[in-house]
Formats: C-alpha cells, structure tokens, sequence
C-alpha cells in the first residue's frame, strides 16, 4: 500500500495552505484597526489618560474634550464680561451644545458657520467673524437680551427666539450638562472644572499670547495694572511666564462677585482659573492657582489640589518654558 497522497488531496491542502496565506494579512489588517478604532474611540470619549474635561462633582457630572472646555470657557466669558447673568451662560452653552457640540465648525447647513450655526447669509456677520468664538458669543448675547424676559423662560423657548431653529426642543437635552458647565465658568461652583491634558507641555507656551487670549474674553481690565507689584511681576525680564491676575479685576462677573465659595476664594476668582485650566491645553499652561487649590497639567488627573504655602489672594498662570 502506497505512502504517497492521491493527487486530488494534496491538490486541496495546497488551495487551503495558499488561503490561509493570504487571510494571514487580512487578520493583521483587522487587529490593526480594531486597535485603532480603540485607541480614537478613547481619546474622543475621554478615555484613561486620554486628554479630556471634567465638570461636576459626585451628585452629576459632564466630561467633553479640551476644543469643547475651550469654546465654552469663552462663551462663558464674554457672557459674564458684558454683565449678564448666569442664566444668559447656561442658554448659550446649550444652544452651542445643540449647534456644533462645541465645536467651532467650518460647515452646517447651507451657510451656517461656528459654535452657533450662524449665517453670514442672514446677516450675523462675515465668515471670518463668526468663526471666531469671541464675535460669534457675542452676536448670540446681542440678540438674547433683545429678548424680552428671557432668563424667566423656558430655555428651549429663549434659545428659540435668537436661533430660529426647525428642532427647537432640541435644546432641552443639553439644559443638565449647560447648568454644570455655567456654574463652573461662571465661578459660582468652585474647583469644579478640571482637565487631563495628557501631562506637562513639552514645548513652550506664549505669555504674550496668554495675555490676549484674556484680554478678548474679559477685556483691558482683566490684566493688573503694570504699575502695580503683580502688574510688574508680569512684566518683560521678570518671570514673564509667569502672570497674577488680581481678583477684583475690572468686569462685571455677574452676581455675586465678590462672594466667597466653599473652597475659598471668590467667584470672580474661580471664574479666572477654571477659565484658564479649560484653555490650558491650547494655551500651554503649567499650572493654574487660586486660593487654597492648585491645578497642574503634569498631575491633571488628580484635579484641584490642596496647594502648599498660604492661600493665593489672586489668580497665578506659570505658562509652560
């Protein structure tokens, strides 16, 4: 009896060697993308270490990424500057939630451009304008205060009334995480905003930079007078990375002010810093100080911490160097 295999068999076992072969790329490929498609999905969903924001505490909480903390931190802003409630923030946070998802976008439906989905067609301003966070909050507040009593109505119909909407209880859904998200920028809710901005910078930020950034969301009066010891502080040749922001600082920052919160300082004060740390990943940002609470990108998974030494009496930026 013959050892050897009929040919038709070792015909077969050659076709599924060669298959096999050839699947061995495919699973790779797969494995591959499944790794990928891991690795987004947890940096887009604030993953373990991914970079991300935190606002809230145990009884409710909202995480979105750095570009979202960022576009909300200046709608916020130009809110509280112009003297509007927090109301006014909360109608304005989730009218954007709705819009864009706090994304500043370059595309919508037909013209619609920004955080808001304005048109230049309908006269909110040109292209340029209303992709800039700044401008695009700010024509959004115009057109809410010419709405008679709007912080005493339901939100979806306030939000309504300035956007015009074909969805207008769509913004409804957004009213919980908007609430959260006011009362940390706002300053009311105190060491309430924190972010993992993957650790320390490695490249330098731009105190310049910094500068201007505060100067457009909260105007001139914002920045210490260069007279003073903290305005001097700031100054070219001395720690220019570093930069003290005096919490009595010109600016209307709603009602309130210069209350003091359950973890120390005012609500002027904590409405700086948790500005700052909302935008510390395009600012280059080190370390933000209030009061009694430290937060750094290096440990920013640990949120507000107790910081060591007396309590800070102004809010202290240290830019990356």
């Amino acid at each position: 009896m013959s050892d050897s295999v009929p040919p038709l068999r070792s015909a077969r076992r050659d076709r599924r060697a060669r298959r096999g072969r050839r699947a061995r790329p495919l699973v790779a490929l797969a494995v591959l993308l499944a790794v990928a498609g891991y690795v987004v999905a947890q940096y887009v969903t604030g993953g373990p270490g991914a970079p991300h924001c935190t606002v809230g505490d145990g009884s409710g909480s909202y995480e979105l990424t750095p570009e979202q903390a960022a576009n909300a931190a200046t709608i916020s802003a130009v809110g509280t500057t112009r003297g509007l409630p927090e109301r006014a923030v909360t109608i304005a946070l989730a009218t954007a939630m709705q819009e864009s998802g706090l994304r500043n976008l370059g595309h919508g439906d037909r013209d619609s451009l920004g955080l808001f989905q304005q048109r230049p067609s309908q006269g909110w301003g040109t292209e340029r304008q209303i992709t800039d966070p700044v401008f695009s909050a700010g024509k959004f507040y115009d057109h809410l205060a010419e709405v008679p009593g709007y912080s005493r109505l339901p939100l979806t119909v306030a939000a309504q009334r300035v956007q015009r909407s074909g969805f207008p209880q769509a913004y409804a859904k957004h009213e919980p995480d908007a609430t959260l998200l006011s009362a940390a920028l706002t300053g009311r809710s105190a060491a309430s905003l924190s972010c993992v901005t993957g650790g320390a910078p490695t490249t330098p930020g731009d105190p310049a930079k910094v500068r201007r950034e505060l100067v457009r969301s909260f105007g001139t009066g914002v920045l210490p007078d260069r007279g003073t010891s903290a305005g001097t502080a700031g100054a070219a040749g001395a720690e220019p990375w570093k930069i003290a922001l005096p919490v009595a600082a010109v600016g209307a920052a709603g009602p309130g002010d210069a209350s003091g919160s359950p973890d120390g300082g005012s609500r002027r004060g904590w409405e700086l810093a948790q500005w700052a740390v909302a935008r510390a990943s395009e600012l280059g940002l080190a370390e933000v100080r209030y009061a009694d609470r430290v937060w750094t990108a290096r440990d920013g998974s640990d949120g507000w911490r107790a910081a060591d030494g007396p309590a800070a009496d102004e809010v202290r930026l240290t830019v990356a160097r």
